[in-house]
């Protein structure tokens, strides 16, 4: 299989476990859904598993550039792209076909400690603190990890809410929040 193909597969497998979720998603399913072979899939992965993990890289990457481009699109300085990051969710979260997030349902699929896709899926989250973490420092914020962690906090709120209630609104009371927060 060559590399687009190998990319072009993972991207198509990403939809199929965003939709269905991970342990509901068959390599049986993922060859007919893709028009892979499983003989061909397994060539390039050994395991669902890595196939999964690979997915959750692109995924990594795509939601990170998307998320942190779209805040320095909405703001220009670093406290306003925090605040506006939930405005940027609320866009997220008004898309056809939001259904939450990723990696909290990877790491809902696969809870052990020592698992690596859960432990990939919370290198994602702590990406995001570290980006959110040199933002809220070079906003002068006080204890600016603290703060960082907080976010995240109201961030994946904000997500589980919006999945489980069909409903952008969580995105703009989490950010009526994180205003409290970032006045202190």
């Amino acid at each position: 299989m060559s590399q687009n193909k190998r990319a072009e597969l993972i991207r198509k497998a990403l939809v199929l476990f965003y939709r269905n979720g991970f342990h509901a998603t068959g390599m049986d399913l993922v060859a007919k859904e893709t028009g892979v072979s499983k003989t061909s899939i397994y060539n390039h992965f050994r395991t669902k598993e890595e196939l999964i993990l690979a997915v959750l890289r692109l995924r990594d990457e795509n939601f990170r550039n998307w998320l942190f481009r779209r805040m320095e699109d909405l703001a220009d300085t670093p406290k306003e792209q925090l605040l506006l990051m939930f405005d940027a969710l609320e866009e997220w979260f008004l898309e056809d076909g939001f259904k939450g997030c990723m990696f909290i349902k990877a790491s809902a699929e696969f809870q052990e400690h020592d698992d690596a896709i859960n432990a990939q899926a919370y290198a994602h989250k702590r990406l995001l603190v570290d980006h959110f973490e040199m933002l809220a420092s070079q906003a002068g914020i006080e204890d600016p990890h603290a703060v960082a962690r907080k976010l995240l906090v109201l961030k994946e709120g904000a997500i589980v809410i919006a999945a489980m209630s069909h409903s952008a609104t969580s995105a703009r009371e989490a950010k009526s929040i994180a205003e409290l927060l970032m006045a202190e």
